[in-house]
């Protein structure tokens, strides 16, 4: 969307809002509604994550995309951290932790001192294991490709630490619009990327391919790595050959950036990928954005046209017949009302049954739990001398593929659960929207007035800020102490008594670990209900007030103020005319598509 579209629908936006204000206080929901839509318009942002195998070049080439180094590289992997690289007016940071402590901000005065500081909480040699318990890192920066919505985001790179932070990139990037990842030819592309891959298609809407280092390889080295890729790609993790493959020397583009060289900027390729990134995928991002919330600001107003429409004829008609009509819209509504609390027990009987379902999710991962961790503890008897055999070699073994296991059970979990809650609550929405549409029918019937249908119910998850949840698995027990006669056992003996000791401790483990992910997802599973709960409720007494209590208005200024009716009427009249042009410019707003 360029400025003039944007500005566009924030006029129409402002337009409604002033219109609604000037009516008055009753118009204060609505008034908030629009104001709402104004602020998702202008924070709507592309969300771009970056993904990578280990010394692949992704730190350089984000650099490069910023013009300058903002993010630290090294030539051992870096703590798995996320960093969220925004738009900002300074060079500054934000640091979240896991545990209580409050975030660390800092403002510098240039990139070096930027870069300094995010190091001491990113790097592993600043920050072993992340032993700081950063969740993840915020990084405000004023580059060019930052002020057109884009925000990046850089992840823990595959292959170069722990096999839990490929998981948890995983399960983070179905919250991001897009992602990109770099490939290079020291080999092209390997096995644990290819497996990464495979994955990653099925989480994000756009993927596309970075061959970085091409200053590297000469023009028919760059031809074969590119048909290999393509090829490995199409065959195996089944994207076709069409895809999307930028060429990049990320090093040459940093340097063009600082050198200011436009000329290096195009032979290095990067100016090629923020064109796509700006032009092609930020634009449909905003584009669908634009659309709906044209579509909901449309929808208000519709509503508020109606409201404005049964107070105007109510005004208009005999006041004997104002009186029987609203009669048997309050004997509809009593109607509708108990249907309302029907769908309330309804739904919390599905909450009860969605909780039914997690703790028999949670008893079927109790089971895989405790067979796959007593196979690893079988596999290092197996594997290990009787000397070398000891509660550590068990502990360590166990702590080696805990936080691995569980993050791939967390994503299946969530994912499961994600279809199961859409399952049930897509019939109650769709009851919902016909709860509402009666309501809105049936006055618009009684009092004679136009009436449009609306969405009543709608979703607004696109406008999602993402964000990285890491969790902490347990993996190691209690010890239990030996003294020198243990040592002195025969290895048999001593084998048997390890052996019972850490398939006791494995129910412990199982028990920690599980109960983590569950009470997790017993959140989620909680939170949907309640909140849709709310939405029902308030959506059902929304509708009331913009109809049964336009009504009730009328009557009462019919009651108490006939003098002013004829003022009234002539105010509303004004107002219809506005609105409904002001409706029918969000609805007649060209609907543009990619490359228009």
């Amino acid at each position: 969307m360029n400025i003039c579209e944007l500005s566009s629908v924030q006029r129409l936006l402002d337009e409604s809002i002033s219109r609604l204000t000037r009516l008055g206080a009753e118009f204060s929901q609505e008034t908030e509604n629009l104001l709402g839509l104004k602020k998702r318009l202008l924070e709507g942002r592309f969300h771009l994550a970056v993904l990578g195998q280990f010394k692949r070049g992704k730190s350089t080439l984000l650099n490069a995309l910023l013009g300058e180094v903002v993010l630290p590289t090294a030539v051992v992997p870096l703590t798995a951290i996320p960093t969220f690289i925004l738009s900002g007016q300074t060079y500054s940071a934000k640091i979240m932790f896991d545990d209580d402590k409050p975030p660390q901000e800092y403002t510098a005065s240039n990139a070096k001192e930027l870069v300094d500081f995010v190091s001491k909480y990113v790097t592993e040699t600043a920050n072993p294991a992340n032993q700081l318990m950063v969740q993840q890192v915020e990084v405000f920066h004023p580059a060019r490709i930052l002020s057109d919505g884009v925000v990046l985001i850089d992840t823990p790179g595959i292959g170069s630490t722990f096999k839990h932070n490929t998981e948890a990139t995983l399960n983070f990037l179905p919250q991001c619009d897009a992602a990109m990842f770099l490939v290079s030819a020291d080999p092209p592309i390997t096995e644990v990327e290819i497996e990464f891959l495979k994955q990653v298609r099925r989480k994000v809407p756009h993927l596309f391919f970075i061959l970085n280092k091409i200053d590297y390889l000469s023009e028919q080295e760059k031809d074969e790595i590119l048909a290999f890729i393509k090829k490995v790609v199409a065959e195996q993790v089944g994207l076709g050959q069409d895809i999307n493959i930028f060429c990049v020397s990320a090093r040459l583009g940093l340097q063009a950036k600082q050198k200011n060289d436009k000329n290096m900027e195009a032979h290095s390729g990067l100016d090629e990928v923020e064109g796509y990134l700006v032009n092609f995928l930020a634009h449909e991002k905003t584009e669908a954005l634009r659309q709906a919330v044209r579509k909901k600001a449309g929808d208000i107003l519709a509503d508020v046209l109606m409201r404005i429409r049964l107070f105007v004829s109510s005004l208009q008609m005999p006041l004997e017949d104002l009186e029987r009509r609203l009669a048997i819209f309050r004997e509809k509504l009593n109607e509708l009302d108990r249907s309302k609390m029907v769908e309330i027990d309804i739904l919390e009987g599905d909450k009860k049954r969605a909780h039914e379902f997690l703790e028999e999710h949670a008893e079927q991962l109790r089971k895989k739990t405790k067979s796959y961790l007593k196979g690893i503890v079988e596999e290092t008897f197996s594997k290990l001398d009787p000397e070398q055999l000891n509660e550590e070699a068990i502990e360590k073994a166990l702590a080696d593929v805990i936080p691995g296991f569980f993050e791939h059970e967390m994503g299946k979990s969530t994912e499961a659960f994600k279809n199961k809650m859409r399952q049930s609550l897509q019939p109650h929405r769709e009851r919902l929207n016909h709860l509402i549409g009666t309501i809105r029918q049936t006055a618009a019937e009684l009092f004679d007035i136009p009436y449009q249908e609306t969405q009543t119910v709608q979703d607004f998850e696109m406008f999602r800020q993402p964000y990285w949840v890491s969790h902490r698995w347990f993996g190691s027990f209690r010890r239990i102490p030996r003294g020198i006669l243990g040592k002195l056992l025969p290895n048999g003996i001593r084998k048997s008594q390890l052996m019972k000791s850490a398939l006791e401790q494995i129910d412990e483990l199982v028990m920690q670990n599980v109960e983590n992910l569950r009470w997790a997802v017993f959140q989620n599973l909680d939170q949907s209900f309640i909140r849709f709960r709310a939405e029902l409720n308030e959506r059902f007494e929304q509708t009331l007030a913009a109809t049964q209590g336009a009504i009730e208005a009328a009557l009462e200024k019919r009651k108490k103020h006939s003098e002013q009716v004829t003022c009234e009427l002539s105010r509303f009249d004004y107002a219809l005319i506005n609105l409904e042009k002001i409706k029918d410019s969000f609805e007649s707003y060209p609907v543009r598509t990619l490359g228009n």
